[in-house]
């Protein structure tokens, strides 16, 4: 609850602002106490969410007991109890596309009883043979690996185990073909010669290379970024390849019990698809079970959204239960994407064995007692090699307590190998292949995105203006819950501190600080115009700068960057009051690296700009010269992102305008077709979960609406083209003119000859007029982009 003290002070102070006012000393504001923090307060705001988020990571194990009413009491309803986290985790990985089913399958081979392409097959001595075979997945996507199978068994397998390497190793690692980073044993042919059935499925590896001439992006990375934008991860599209598997093994004569391993990112995959899939009888997780505290340190390409809120290791184990698990304490692959090359920095670090220890026990405090959930421990300090004999053989004896795990009779010198570069061209066409596949894949979900989107939005009730804004909230509140993310966190005392930061013969302008959290507070720069009378409450633009942007470039008079054309300044010039915010994408890979944090929490960097926001006009309102009816929103480039996410979620902004930002957003994160594209560029951060399927620009207006919108589009600025905003705004101006039928002055586009930047013609004449303050004779609106002979002050590209 608000300090009612300090609101009645604030009251108090608009007496004394008059006579106070703009005095030469460098005082606090009327009403606040005096700034004294020194230093740069951008980087010790970024500083400070970044200890909110790591104490919020902490507190989510806490947390997640809210989502989950386990029923203990017997197998069957404790699959029952589990089950809606089951789907909420094949959501949030994105296995949401229906798979290719068996005897829908182009690729089967006739009369076969195996809906699977098999190539020509290696004889491995007199007991084993393998060779490679194709399985359809899902559209256009077909997985691709080897089957290994005993000779010397009569009939049928007893089992099938699903093999799953790490990325950066071939499944030719698992016969022995090539060498593998964790096991000197061809551990395929090693469970072959005990019986099994195997089939082992290949990821998408981690090779590092330049993407359109620009980033440098691993092939995980890659594919990661635009299926993220979709609802989609790599993971989620691995885990549909071993299910499509799933689906055809357990479906034929003779399969048996099926189980699934994985070493290292193939762990990961293996853990995820015995979570989602109960067919799979037995899983055997290697080199990638912990708490998953740390995700935000990892490769970006395991970022799950939300994840943390409800699972970590354990609660992921509690998904397997009641049925068999077997954790391998052991050494990660060692893998380090290091920061500078335009893709997201991360690493994999082995855990301590404590570490793992931890999490298995508060795994075995979340299942059915009884629960098969074994830990085996590879070398003294869980750091040795993958795929130990106690690993393969726990599988083996949870699949067919008859089985038994043969000594290895074919070592891997004794495969027959091809030429080493007739190798390499084979699966480095297989990597493409795949690559190209899931790319193909995102951009048909793409291409339908905007179907899906008006399905997602067919709720919204455009009938009368009172339908509409009742419908919109439905959709405000899954906004800022499901694409924005919310902390439910209440609002600090603001607290206001401030000191004079500069003063002109027109304005005086204030440092403000403003707690909102614990560690967390707004900070920006109002200025105030000088010529306010006694009483007198004027309007509000609060003016935000972009990326790596700060409030002087806007807002000090002594700061004139081209791109702002100090249009804080220019407005408070103009008579009203202005309010420049410290927004946090300032700082590099230490603000994006905040967004990595907020992530698998399920939150944003808007997540707590929007917060700051609310304490901001929150005060601003108290302020005794201002309007609280009368406060707008104007942003440029990422400024514009924020006039886009921030405005629906904060009703006191009476307007938004978006400057050099506008277009259509879910196209330019996802496309990789074209060269406006963010898929080629080092802002890692910039990815939202799923906005494809929910709120592209249009959706976002929406949430602005009927409240005044514009959009200000400088026709060579590299953002996008005009087509492309066009196309975007034109589904804005309909809702605005067509549905909701609007004045024609609510909804506003201005084109100008110009690139990134503040133009400052219709957009100042929107201000004007939606905020109701006259535009006096002797200050005439000019462009802020071209000085008084009219000539560009850049030129246009």
């Amino acid at each position: 609850m608000r300090n009612v003290g300090w609101l009645l002070g604030s009251l108090v102070a608009g007496w004394l602002w008059v006579a106070h006012a703009w005095s030469q000393e460098a005082g606090p504001l009327p009403g606040t106490r005096p700034l004294t923090d020194q230093g740069d307060l951008a980087m010790r705001m970024v500083e400070g969410v970044d200890r909110f988020l790591v104490r919020k990571t902490g507190e989510s194990v806490a947390g997640r007991a809210r989502y989950w009413q386990r029923e203990l009491g017997s197998d069957e309803g404790y699959a029952r109890s589990i089950e809606a986290n089951r789907r909420w985790l094949a959501v949030r990985l994105g296995v949401r596309d229906r798979r290719v089913e068996p005897g829908e399958d182009a690729l089967a081979l006739p009369g076969g009883d195996r809906p699977m392409v098999a190539g020509p097959t290696v004889l491995l001595g007199q007991r084993v043979e393998f060779g490679p075979i194709a399985w359809p997945v899902m559209g256009d996507v077909v997985a691709e690996g080897y089957e290994v199978r005993p000779v010397w068994a009569t009939g049928s397998a007893t089992a099938t185990v699903i093999l799953i390497p790490d990325a950066d190793d071939p499944p030719e690692a698992l016969l022995g073909l090539v060498e593998a980073s964790y096991t000197a044993v061809p551990v395929a042919i090693r469970l072959a010669e005990s019986g099994c059935r195997v089939i082992v499925v290949g990821l998408v590896d981690r090779t590092l290379a330049p993407r359109n001439g620009r980033a440098r992006l691993t092939n995980r990375e890659y594919v990661q970024r635009p299926a993220y934008e979709l609802g989609r991860t790599l993971a989620g599209y691995e885990t549909q390849m071993v299910l499509a598997l799933v689906d055809r093994l357990k479906g034929g004569p003779g399969s048996g019990r099926l189980g699934v391993a994985g070493f290292g990112e193939g762990g990961m995959i293996a853990l995820y698809a015995a979570a989602l899939d109960p067919r799979i009888d037995a899983a055997l997780v290697s080199g990638a079970f912990d708490s998953r505290l740390g995700t935000w340190r990892e490769p970006v390409d395991r970022n799950v959204f939300g994840l943390l809120e409800r699972m970590g290791g354990a609660e992921l184990a509690s998904l397997v239960a009641p049925r068999p698990l077997v954790v391998e304490a052991c050494g990660w692959p060692a893998v380090e994407v290091a920061p500078g090359q335009g893709g997201a920095p991360g690493r994999l670090a082995t855990p301590t064995l404590s570490e793992v220890r931890s999490e298995l026990e508060r795994a075995r405090s979340l299942v059915p007692p009884g629960s098969p959930l074994e830990f085996v421990c590879s070398g003294e300090a869980g750091d040795g090699p993958s795929g130990t004999d106690p690993a393969l053989a726990a599988l083996l004896g949870f699949l067919n307590p008859d089985l038994r795990l043969a000594p290895p009779t074919v070592e891997a010198e004794a495969v027959p190998k091809p030429e080493p570069e007739t190798l390499a061209r084979r699966i480095a066409a297989r990597q493409s292949r795949w690559i190209h596949q899931l790319d193909r894949h995102t951009q048909q979900l793409l291409d339908a995105s905007p179907n899906v989107r008006a399905e997602f939005m067919k709720d919204l009730d455009a009938s009368s203006l009172e339908a509409f804004e009742r419908s919109a909230e439905a959709y405000r509140e899954r906004f800022e819950r499901e694409v924005i993310g919310r902390f439910d966190e209440p609002l600090l005392d603001p607290d206001p501190r401030s000191r004079k930061s500069f003063e002109t013969e027109a304005v005086s302008g204030y440092e403000v600080v403003l707690d909102v959290w614990p560690d967390v507070f707004a900070y920006g720069i109002l200025v105030v115009p000088k010529d306010v009378k006694a009483g007198e409450r004027r309007p509000v633009v609060v003016c935000q700068h972009g990326l790596e942007g700060r409030p002087q470039d806007v807002a000090h008079p002594e700061v004139n960057n081209p791109a702002y054309n100090q249009f804080a300044l220019r407005l408070a010039e103009r008579g009203f009051v202005t309010f420049a915010p410290q927004n946090l994408y300032i700082g590099g890979d230490r603000f994006r690296t905040l967004q990595r944090k907020a992530n698998p929490l399920g939150k944003t960097l808007f997540s707590v700009i929007v917060p700051q926001h609310r304490q901001i006009v929150g005060w601003l309102k108290t302020l005794p010269f201002v309007d609280p009816s009368r406060i707008g929103f104007y942003g440029l480039s990422y400024g514009g992102k924020s006039a886009m996410r921030i405005p629906p979620l904060v009703p006191d902004y009476c307007l938004s305008i978006c400057s050099a930002d506008f277009n259509e957003w879910v196209w330019k994160n996802t496309s990789t077709r074209s060269p406006y594209s963010y898929v080629w560029t080092g802002e890692y951060e910039i990815f939202e979960w799923d906005l494809g399927s929910t709120f592209n620009y249009a959706e976002m207006a929406a949430l602005i609406a009927p409240r005044p919108f514009m959009v200000e589009r400088g026709h060579f600025d590299g953002v996008a083209p005009d087509e492309m905003v066009a196309y975007e705004f034109a589904k804005v101006r309909h809702l605005y003119r067509a549905r909701l039928k609007l004045p024609a002055d609510r909804c506003r586009i201005e084109w100008f000859v110009g690139p990134h930047t503040i133009h400052g013609v219709g957009t100042f004449e929107f201000l004007h007029h939606h905020l109701n303050w006259p535009i006096r004779p002797d200050q005439p609106i000019v462009p802020l982009d071209r000085p008084a002979n009219g000539s560009p002050l850049r030129p246009n590209r």
